[in-house]
């Protein structure tokens, strides 16, 4: 695994990901590793999607005198971009991330995302709402994953998610006191990441 300040194995310096992490591993609380790794990287993965769509939304805004649709899917679906419903879209789910009900907000958007992407039928973590994730914390870690871009093209140029997503895997798998090699990302996921 890869140390602060070393580069990853796609060259880039690593450097905010060791900070990211310490603030959501602080916001863990008493909550397993193996149990809140799901609901991080559930999050990360919407925060990419929900990036990468308000990207294509706004260039389809730009371009709706011809004749764009900017709530159309299929103008995104053309682009290789996920649809995201407005319940879905990040900026929905932060300003309400400090209501009590965040947590069902948040497994409603995850239901919505798969019914709108069936690819991506029963890959989404959908158990934020429980009574044990506490939701001020969840709150928190929604603001937090908030301060970094993702989807956006500069982002995955630079594959800010993979490195992310890779950084997070390894340090999850050493809180759980297992090998990084252990932890694999479920290969419906690991196309995902590469769009």
């Amino acid at each position: 695994m890869a140390k602060p300040g070393s580069k990853s194995s796609n060259g880039a310096n690593l450097g905010f990901e060791e900070k990211l992490w310490q603030a959501a591993d602080k916001l863990r609380n008493n909550m397993d590793a193996a149990e809140y790794k799901h609901v991080v990287l559930g999050l990360i993965f919407l925060k990419y999607i929900s990036d990468a769509f308000r990207e294509q939304h706004v260039f389809l805004i730009r371009d709706s005198a011809a004749g764009a649709d900017p709530e159309d899917p299929d103008e995104y679906r053309a682009e290789n971009v996920f649809w995201v419903p407005k319940e879905a879209r990040w900026n929905h789910l932060q300003n309400a991330a400090k209501k009590p009900n965040i947590g069902k907000l948040i497994d409603n958007a995850m239901d919505a995302v798969e019914k709108d992407n069936p690819i991506l039928k029963g890959v989404l973590p959908n158990n934020y709402a429980r009574p044990a994730l506490d939701k001020q914390r969840l709150g928190e870690l929604i603001d937090l994953i908030g301060t970094i871009g993702l989807g956006d093209y500069e982002s995955r140029s630079k594959d800010i998610l993979g490195r992310v997503y890779e950084y997070f895997l390894g340090q999850f798998a050493d809180a759980e006191g297992k090998k990084g090699g252990q932890f694999y990302t479920p290969d419906r996921l690991s196309g995902f990441l590469s769009r």
